[in-house]
């Protein structure tokens, strides 16, 4: 799962939001060192992505992407999920959008202390471009993996990415609908996470 995802299933712990939020840049058992919440957060991160890598869903997805991605194709599928996410953001959180990444940019930013330092460096550059809001657009999705091909290994082909996104977005969709049903079932029954949801049940 991407940032937003990661984000969202923290549910409504600022502390767990940001240990989650940080889970990718905190190695080993290097999690020790974090306290309370923040800790339970980065093990919950793991956890998440156990969970998702793992999952049939999530790896037919991988499979469109893999001959062009290779090993990135996971992480392209993760900015995917994102992007359903934002997309049909309603269907998931009682918060608006703008409001949601509003609130955990404040909660991350009350928290600056606890972050790796590469987080504490591209933090304010995705808080000024309103990054998690523009995964709601393809576009934004576009943006943000020409921005990962400039500073990772991943393959300069963004738009090969979107044409596969265009071509299978009702498949990936459904996909990702049935895949968050049961993700937020984890991180709920698991974990004890308390997600903010609208009233009415999200279906495939």
């Amino acid at each position: 799962m991407n940032y937003l995802a990661h984000l969202y299933l923290s549910g409504e712990d600022d502390k767990l939001l940001t240990g989650n939020f940080i889970g990718d840049y905190v190695k080993g058992k290097n999690y020790l060192n974090y306290p309370g919440k923040i800790r339970e957060g980065i093990l919950l991160h793991r956890r998440i992505d156990t969970f998702t890598d793992q999952h049939p869903r999530f790896r037919e997805v991988k499979k469109l992407l893999r001959e062009e991605f290779g090993l990135y194709s996971g992480i392209i599928t993760d900015l995917f999920y994102d992007h359903f996410l934002a997309r049909n953001w309603d269907h998931y959180s009682t918060y608006p959008l703008r409001s949601y990444t509003n609130k955990a940019h404040s909660a991350l930013l009350t928290h600056f202390f606890y972050l790796p330092a590469r987080v504490k460096g591209f933090l304010p550059v995705l808080i000024k471009n309103k990054r998690l809001e523009s995964y709601a657009r393809p576009e934004g999705i576009r943006q943000s993996l020409e921005i990962m091909s400039r500073y990772t290994s991943l393959p300069e082909n963004a738009t090969q990415a979107m044409d596969t996104l265009e071509l299978n977005f009702n498949f990936m969709q459904e996909n990702f609908t049935a895949f968050m049903l049961e993700m937020i079932e984890y991180v709920e029954k698991d974990f004890g996470v308390e997600i903010k949801k609208p009233g009415f049940v999200v279906t495939p």
